[in-house]
């Protein structure tokens, strides 16, 4: 599974990514997670809204930050 996280470093990006990571610790799930920063990659992932978790190329949170139970509900679902 491919987990990136678009934004431009914020604290919200960052506190985005931390929930990522512990989602995915917390299921024992090995996830390739990348956090993307350039402003063109971001468009080209179709992110409009930051920051965003783009899971296996699909856009699935925009605009706010996640939390980690949403996040492990999500990536439960997509095992």
């Amino acid at each position: 599974m491919k987990i990136q996280i678009a934004g431009p470093g914020c604290p919200n990006c960052q506190k985005t990514e931390r929930n990522v990571i512990d989602a995915c610790a917390a299921l024992d799930l090995a996830a390739d997670i990348s956090h993307v920063t350039n402003i063109a990659d971001i468009l080209d992932l179709g992110v409009m809204r930051t920051p965003a978790v783009v899971i296996d190329g699909e856009v699935v949170i925009s605009g706010r930050v996640p939390t980690v139970s949403e996040l492990k509900n999500m990536l439960v679902k997509r095992v």
